[in-house]
């Protein structure tokens, strides 16, 4: 969510403006004390055959399971549980209320400044893991100041409800050769160090926001961080304290790595890229990364890359680098990186289930194997308005993820697939353009218009039983035996190619009908299909 610095308090100020007034037309009444939207069963969504979900506005959101219950967590104190990931209940702890005791020594010391001189708004997109050495919950949350001057910072709770305790600074940014020894810049690369090169965007002038962390295969415990500017990097952790691990050092190679920030992973030289996730699924890594900006109109989108090791190098499908090595206006309108989902409407949708800017996901490798994406999405008539939508992730033949074209409401994909009469039949087509984003409402053709500049909408095919595709598109597609694998060969048009897909069967977001649907991905292009 947090771009150029110079944006950043506008835009959390925008943000606690939009959940105050969504909250209180919504009649979500008892969630003001932690800024988490409960909407109403009555919203405009309803109908009388298709109740919508208790529906919540977490920003930022990162998911956790604990027990059998779903957990939570986002910018600007928002937290929320669920039991079936599709009905959502705000909660609170002491963050909620006594956050300006909690954190009033670190936040004198380092980001507090006379342009942002409240911690309140400033704590960004917390990451909440269990830490087995531990033995309590651990909280890894971004404190925010004016001209990258931040801070990831630990808390631990007994309980992942809460209440959490201040443990310490985790990894700084905005320091210079006047300030650095606030920080623990010099017990890294050691008190003469000459730190110049951290002031420059295009090397390393990051800004420490977005902790995600994770266990890898070996036990070892690493953080990813990092936004626009100086791009994504990876710290190792000291699993015994939660905090960084000082005995690991990194060599300071172009591109790769550093001695502060530790491993490169993405971006860098001002290119968009921010709210790093990891997963690991089936030998990968997946790094997911939100580009673009948050605004309804700003483009927001996730990317996709992986990597068989959790330190990179991670590529796309096409074998792109998720590092850059030069500045691009426009990376979020180019071809790098699988873009998982864009604006969209279906017919027959309204345009408030037109999502748009979506970002900033997390994901969940449920202990059933079910593969979860949890993001926040804005919609194209309800201004900066957000809410968190959940869908299925699923495997493709070649080991890639896609989402599922209906957000989750119950149903999951079938891995033993379909009858073949269910699978053929006649189909809408989406395709998620690279280039596409939400730019507002645009009138084409005549003042009854409909389309929206940047929302795509789906074209129509049919699948024959011969394993033939005509329509709008022709070509041919071929079903696995005993999965619900696809792979859909297109011949014609802007999308020729080849896709590797997964067939579910699942509610459809406008009436709760099932429907079949796929998902597929070739060359960096996702698709969905949805039978009508």
């Amino acid at each position: 969510m947090h771009k150029p610095t110079r944006y950043a308090s506008l835009l959390a100020l925008i943000a606690s403006v939009t959940l105050l007034l969504t909250c209180i037309l919504s009649g979500c009444g008892k969630a003001g004390t932690n800024n988490t939207q409960a909407v109403d069963s009555n919203n405009k969504e309803s109908n009388s055959s298709w109740p919508s979900p208790k529906r919540i506005s977490v920003h930022d959101p990162s998911i956790v399971k604990a027990g059998k219950e779903y957990y939570t967590f986002g910018s600007h104190r928002a937290y929320a549980r669920s039991s079936d990931m599709i009905n959502w209940t705000p909660f609170t702890n002491n963050l909620s209320t006594d956050y300006e005791t909690i954190f009033a020594d670190i936040w004198k010391e380092w980001p507090q400044q006379s342009s942002n001189p409240d911690v309140k708004g400033n704590m960004w997109a917390p990451d909440v893991i269990y830490n087995k050495a531990l033995k309590k919950w651990t909280m890894y949350l971004s404190l925010n100041g004016a001209d990258c001057r931040s801070v990831i910072v630990l808390l631990t709770a007994d309980r992942i409800d809460g209440n959490w305790t201040y443990v310490g600074p985790v990894v700084y940014s905005g320091f210079n050769q006047g300030n650095f020894f606030s920080t623990d810049v010099g017990r890294v690369l050691g008190n003469n160090a000459d730190i110049t090169r951290y002031l420059s965007t295009t090397d390393t002038g990051i800004n420490a926001i977005d902790p995600s962390v994770e266990y890898d295969e070996n036990g070892n415990l690493w953080m990813t961080f990092g936004s626009w500017f100086g791009g994504i990097w990876m710290i190792r952790l000291d699993p015994s304290t939660g905090l960084r691990d000082y005995t690991i050092t990194y060599p300071t190679e172009a591109n790769v790595s550093d001695g502060y920030y530790g491993h490169k992973l993405a971006g860098g030289y001002g290119n968009s890229g921010e709210g790093s996730y990891l997963i690991h699924v089936n030998n990968y890594w997946f790094l997911f990364l939100s580009y673009g900006h948050l605004e309804q109109k700003g483009g927001y989108q996730i990317r996709m890359f992986r990597s068989q090791s959790i330190t990179g190098p991670y590529v796309d499908e096409d074998n792109h680098p998720a590092t850059s090595i030069g500045p691009s206006s426009n990376n979020w309108t180019d071809s790098t990186g699988v873009r998982l989902l864009s604006s969209y409407q279906w017919s027959g949708s309204s345009k408030s289930h037109i999502e748009v800017s979506q970002g900033h996901n997390c994901a969940l490798v449920d202990t059933d194997g079910t593969i979860y994406l949890i993001y926040h999405t804005r919609f194209s008539d309800r201004d900066e308005e957000h809410q968190i939508r959940v869908r299925q992730l699923m495997t493709t033949a070649n080991n890639w993820l896609v989402a599922s074209p209906y957000e989750y409401r119950g149903i999951k994909a079938n891995p033993k697939g379909y009858p073949a009469d269910q699978e053929s039949g006649k189909y809408e087509l989406l395709f998620h353009r690279q280039d596409q984003y939400f730019k507002g409402p645009h009138k084409v053709t005549d003042k009854n218009s409909t389309n929206y500049r940047g929302v795509n909408q789906p074209q129509r095919v049919r699948f024959e039983s011969d394993g033939t595709v005509s329509g709008d598109v022709n070509g041919s597609w071929k079903r696995a035996i005993d999965t619900n694998q696809i792979v859909l060969t297109i011949e014609t048009g802007s999308y020729a190619g080849q896709y590797q897909g997964v067939f579910s069967y699942v509610p459809r977001e406008q009436d709760g009908k099932k429907v079949m649907t796929f998902s597929a991905i070739g060359s960096n292009l996702c698709i969905w299909g949805s039978r009508y």
